[in-house]
This record gives structure tokens, C-alpha cells and sequence, in this order.
């Protein structure tokens, strides 16, 4: 999956959304999408597979997903409507994704749906993923948002796959439900991601004659 690259093709949607939130400021939209993760992580927490027929909790916490990368989606949008972009809010938005990126996971990781050792991995290959994608811009290169699993991906995942596991309970695939399933891919994906990003940027290097 490739969805960051699609950032052109919703373009024109996300003008139009952030549109309706010129009000606000651009730093408070990036720390309203925090809010948003930390919801949703404590939610995927307090998820069971026995209460999960009654009171809907992963898809609670799907919606939180949800608002979480709609509100990343549009707050550079709005700096840049209302003139206010700026290294210190590039910053602090990619900041905020990765301690989103944390909530959500360690909250889902910890539930008692997931084993948390496989939590771990699933952290590690984002992180890594993420990682990489910003350091290229740190050495000179710009940032990258290729490779099998970005952000966008990740959270689409996590959007659907909930409410997928909310129908099917009790469904097992040689022992992992379809949650754990999502980690395992996040683990084996994200490091596969993070090691294609530093070969893009190692590829760099060489094609302007190394260090």
C-alpha cells in the first residue's frame, strides 16, 4: 500500500475540508490530533473480545483513528491558507504523529486482543519507518514518503481491520486474530519500508558523488 503517495489525488478534498476549520489554528488542529490518538489508544485498551458485542469499542475506537488523521491531514492545509506555515510547525506536526503513532499502538498492543510482544515489533517497524523517511530530509535529501507502508496506510489499516475484528469475534487465522494480524504486518512491513527508504537515500548520496 502506497497511499501517502496519493497526496496529490485528495488534494482538492482537503482544501475543501479544511476549509471549514479556518478558525482555528493550525498548532491547536496538530494537538487536537493528538487528543484524538490518546483517545483512541485508551479505547483499544479497554476493548475485550467478550464485551465487544455489546459496546462497540474498536470501532469507538476506529472513528478516533479516523479524526486523528483527518485532523493530520489538514492542519499544514490551514497554515498554509492562512500564511502560517513554518519550520517550527513542520516540526511539531511530525512531532505529534509520532507520539500518535505510539498511543494508538501501545494502547491496541496492551488490549486484550493483542500478544504484546508482537505490540513491540509492530512499534519498532513504524518508528523505524518514520525515521528514515524524515532523517533523508536531515542529511539533505528530501523527506520520503515512499515505500510499502506509510502513515496514511497505517492508519487506514487500523480503521477498517477494528471493525472488521468487531464482526468476526471470534475469528482465528493459525492462532492470531485479525488485530495481531495488522501488527505482524506492520512489523515486517515497516522494517521492509525502512530499509527501501535508506537505500533511496544511500542511492542519493552516490548519484552526488558520496559524502
Amino acid at each position: 500500500m502506497v497511499l501517502d503517495e496519493l497526496r496529490e489525488d485528495v488534494d482538492p478534498l482537503l482544501t475543501v475540508i479544511a476549509k471549514k476549520f479556518l478558525s482555528l489554528s493550525p498548532n491547536f488542529v496538530t494537538w487536537l490530533s493528538l487528543v484524538f490518538a490518546v483517545i483512541a489508544g485508551i479505547i483499544f485498551f479497554l476493548s475485550t473480545p467478550e464485551n465487544e458485542n455489546s459496546n462497540y469499542f474498536l470501532c469507538i475506537a476506529s472513528l478516533f483513528v479516523f479524526l486523528n488523521g483527518l485532523m493530520d491531514a489538514i492542519d499544514g492545509k490551514i497554515a498554509k491558507m492562512k500564511g502560517k506555515s513554518s519550520p517550527e510547525g513542520d516540526f511539531l506536526d511530525h512531532a505529534i504523529d509520532r507520539f500518535s503513532d505510539v498511543f494508538i499502538l501501545v494502547g491496541l498492543s496492551l488490549s486484550n486482543w493483542c500478544d504484546d510482544r508482537l505490540g513491540v515489533l509492530a512499534i519498532a517497524g513504524v518508528l523505524l519507518t518514520s525515521y528514515m523517511g524524515t532523517q533523508a530530509q536531515a542529511v539533505g535529501y528530501k523527506r520520503i514518503y515512499k515505500g510499502l507502508l506509510g502513515r496514511a496506510d497505517r492508519l487506514v489499516l487500523l480503521m477498517i481491520f477494528p471493525v472488521i475484528q468487531h464482526f468476526f469475534v471470534n475469528f482465528r487465522f493459525r492462532d492470531f486474530n485479525l488485530l495481531e494480524m495488522v501488527l505482524i504486518y506492520f512489523a515486517i512491513v515497516g522494517f521492509i519500508t525502512s530499509i527501501q527508504r535508506v537505500y533511496i537515500t544511500l542511492r542519493w548520496f552516490r548519484k552526488r558523488g558520496g559524502r
